[in-house]
């Protein structure tokens, strides 16, 4: 581990001179941890349960290597986590809290970010695991849901979309309120996924990401969408195998695109699919109330259009009844 001193070159914007921008990047000192445990890896490096030794509190570390460019660190990554600083000011209770940032030189001419979060000791996908037969509450699916989408409205409202929300990316609080993790450094992670094996996965995932048509931040909603659904169920909205597999799957529901809607720019053929007629959310998971039904199906409108934004979603008339 070399010292975090080295100075580091950025592509300079005129008005920012380095020792601004290398202050804005780094607040922290990566010696101050003790690593405890690995708690997973993806796609976008290795999460470390840690302590930090000043205070005694229990972190989570995310390490993320960004290999440097001819001119250092790449500007987008700089932007992006002093974006990510500038999300933790606002302290918003569905966001998990960015503690610090430090960053250290490799040998290899890789730069390693820590970036240390607040711990929490459960997932969704642990709460959902752990529900009686019963299911979960209504209320508490109504709870969830809300906060999930307050978490979302807020990322989308400062230009940020997730990418990845599935059950194991919202942590639960011990006091049961849900917070949205692994957010930020999307474009950074983007370019390390092209070069893991991992596969991260496709449950969650809008059928144009399947189809690698353009997206926009309606892929947030559709995954949110398959979240909520596995609240009500305890199990996966579209578990595929595969991703023709995944697409077959979201055809059942919202049925086979027609040959219009079928982007000309794959090669996998609309014919490889069954013909399918829509069904609504409920004929796949039939615990949704009628509200829920109602929301779910504008969620996961095929056409990512005519899906809501989060704050319309918010407005729904599922959220507006009493508790359940």
């Amino acid at each position: 581990m070399t010292s975090k001193h080295h100075h580091i070159k950025a592509h300079q914007p005129q008005h920012q001179s380095a020792t601004q921008q290398q202050q804005a990047f780094n607040d922290g000192d990566p010696f101050n941890y003790e690593e405890l445990n690995v708690i997973g890896t993806g796609a976008y490096g290795t999460v470390y349960r840690a302590r930090d030794n000043l205070t005694g509190r229990i972190v989570a570390i995310k390490k993320v290597r960004i290999p440097l460019t001819d001119n250092g660190v790449p500007m987008s990554t700089l932007r992006e986590i002093a974006l990510l600083k500038q999300l933790n000011a606002s302290d918003h209770p569905n966001i998990v809290k960015l503690f610090e940032v430090c960053q250290f030189l490799e040998r290899e001419g890789q730069l390693m970010v820590l970036l240390v979060f607040e711990h929490l000791e459960q997932d969704l996908s642990d709460l959902i695991e752990r529900l009686p037969k019963s299911g979960m509450p209504p209320t508490t699916i109504q709870r969830l849901s809300r906060e999930l989408l307050t978490g979302v409205d807020f990322l989308h409202s400062h230009r940020i979309i997730h990418r990845d929300l599935k059950p194991q990316n919202l942590l639960i609080s011990s006091q049961g309120h849900l917070k949205i993790a692994d957010f930020g450094l999307a474009k950074t992670y983007d370019f390390e996924m092209k070069l893991t094996s991992v596969v991260v996965t496709l449950w969650y995932r809008a059928p144009e990401v399947l189809l690698a048509q353009t997206y926009n931040s309606s892929v947030d909603i559709w995954s949110s969408a398959c979240i909520i659904a596995e609240m009500f169920s305890r199990k996966a909205l579209f578990p595929g195998t595969s991703e023709a597999n995944q697409l077959d799957r979201i055809f059942e529901l919202t049925g086979r695109p027609t040959a219009q809607q079928w982007p000309r720019t794959i090669s996998l053929s609309r014919e490889h699919f069954p013909a399918r007629h829509p069904k609504q959310p409920r004929d796949l998971c039939p615990n949704l109330c009628e509200y829920a039904n109602d929301l779910l199906a504008q969620m996961l409108s095929y056409d990512l259009r005519l899906r809501p934004s989060a704050l319309a979603c918010l407005e729904h008339e599922y959220f507006q009844q009493e508790p359940l």
